[in-house]
């Protein structure tokens, strides 16, 4: 046989590095649309499901329609809010992305579809009176605009890295359908007046509790002679608090769908799995703590396993909670058509949560790192100390606020959170060093102590705006897509 002569060898080494680059740039280019294509995909198939599952009776194609957008916005629940759950524990490197990116999946799909609830009112808490819409097909147009408003609104936010309420984009939707479908006089203005109120009282409340619990730890634990003793009194405590707290933020949010649990019955539950958390959690934090430096950093062993517990906790109270934001309208959708009238609470079809549910978690597989990210170690630097103060100030805070009746927002709680950490950083370190500035006998001029920007403001700004133009945005989208949708339906 003839061997190929050299300058053909040549022309094929070409060929072939010419194919091998075009191959490179065709994945380069492709990579940014696995993401993008793989959402597609669970959209068509929960369209698909739904037609399945609703048959050819009238009014399927609606219904169709309908889940097609429920899943949107539950890809963007997914994508948007579960950071504000996960973001401190990767932020403080106790949780890898990956790890938390499980975990949130297993324990926000599981908090959905165990305690997500049977019933949820299908205009988002009154904002809008059923009665108020002239029949179930304005009520179908409004419900649908003001679903496919909020994922709108929820996938800029993503884009534009702001971590924003689902709850305020739903409203916001339901309020802008509504106003155009039945006039101003159907819209609770009161309850809007409550979650206005609550932009300003639910990041200011996160806060101040997560500062005032980094504030106990430096002076009870980190800035002691003797750490390691200090945290094995400590720590168990705080991991009780933690218990406690959770336990009755889970009544609230999860249990409260099963059977009613009043705050005082959540009270005591908190309080029984406090105490049994505290003594469990002394043995294992003086396990935990023999043979450590007594230093700062050898704390972060100790905080670490409570904070991945937290983070697994706040998932599954998440998931529980802020389904309803994605299935909510589309089960009014979709009693509307089968019933044919207007309901003030129906029942959420199992498929309905389910579509929700691996909406959530796929949408937070597909987009969420971005936001994790952004919470986590962008706003201000975490360690475990720190995020654990963030996690325990979301569940404090909402048990506060139900007491006092205050209107919160989980998600501008944990984000205020991280502020507000960041903050008191900031301002304890400026103090220490004024401190020890005049133990040495150089007090340092004001002019000359600038304080240490340990806080990126550009975010605070960014996500202050968001949480502002939230309600409004969604609300405008909403009304000019109803009008649309009618125009269309004529």
């Amino acid at each position: 046989m003839a061997t190929p002569p050299v300058n053909q060898w040549k022309t094929l080494d070409k060929d072939l590095k010419r194919i091998g680059r075009l191959e490179e740039a065709t994945q380069f280019v492709a990579r940014p649309l696995v993401a993008p294509g793989i959402a597609l995909a669970f959209i068509v198939l929960a369209g698909v499901a739904a037609g399945l599952v609703i048959g050819a009776q009238p009014g399927h194609l609606i219904v169709v329609a309908a889940a097609v957008i429920g899943a949107y916005m539950a890809l963007n629940i997914g994508a948007n809010d579960v950071a504000n759950n996960m973001g401190p524990a990767v932020g403080a490197n106790a949780l890898t992305l990956g790890g938390a990116l499980i975990i949130a999946a297993v324990f926000e799909t599981a908090g959905a579809l165990i305690a997500g609830g049977d019933v949820v009112k299908t205009v988002s808490t009154g904002i809008l009176a059923p009665g108020a819409v002239s029949d179930s097909a304005h009520f179908i147009w409004a419900m649908m605009a003001a679903l496919l408003a909020a994922a709108l609104w929820l996938h800029l936010a993503t884009w534009l890295g702001a971590p924003v309420s689902t709850t305020h984009s739903i409203v916001g939707g339901v309020v802008g359908a509504g106003i155009v479908a039945a006039g101003f006089g159907a819209v609770n203005w009161g309850a809007l007046g409550s979650i206005a109120l609550s932009w300003v009282i639910s990041p200011v409340l996160g806060g101040v509790v997560a500062a005032a619990f980094l504030a106990f730890i430096k002076a009870r634990i980190m800035y002691v002679e003797d750490k390691i003793a200090a945290a094995r009194l400590w720590v168990p405590v705080l991991i009780g608090i933690m218990a406690g707290a959770f336990a009755a933020y889970l009544a609230i949010k999860g249990l409260n769908k099963l059977f009613h649990v009043s705050l005082g019955l959540a009270t005591l539950i908190g309080l029984a799995t406090g105490v049994l958390c505290w003594a469990a959690a002394v043995p294992l934090i003086r396990h935990q703590s023999e043979g450590l430096e007594n230093r700062k950093r050898s704390l972060r062993k100790l905080f670490s396993l409570p904070l991945v517990a937290s983070a697994a906790l706040l998932s599954f109270a998440h998931g529980a909670n802020d389904v309803a934001n994605a299935v909510g309208p589309l089960a009014a959708i979709v009693h509307s058509v089968e019933v044919g009238d207007i309901a003030s609470s129906v029942g959420i079809p199992v498929w309905v949560m389910v579509v929700g549910a691996l909406g959530i978690s796929v949408g937070l597989m597909l987009f969420g790192p971005k936001l994790i990210r952004l919470v986590g170690s962008e706003i201000t630097k975490l360690n475990p100390m720190r995020a654990y103060c963030v996690a325990l100030s979301a569940a404090v805070t909402v048990i506060v606020a139900s007491w006092l009746g205050l209107p919160v927002s989980s998600t501008h709680i944990a984000v205020g959170a991280i502020f507000g950490v960041g903050f008191y950083r900031e301002w304890h370190a400026e103090r220490r060093a004024r401190m020890l500035g005049l133990q040495k006998g150089k007090p340092v001029p004001p002019e000359e102590r600038s304080r240490r920007r340990l806080v990126r403001r550009s975010h605070m700004l960014t996500v202050a705006a968001a949480w502002i133009v939230t309600v409004p945005a969604s609300a405008g989208l909403s009304a000019l897509l109803y009008m649309l949708m009618i125009w269309l339906a004529r």
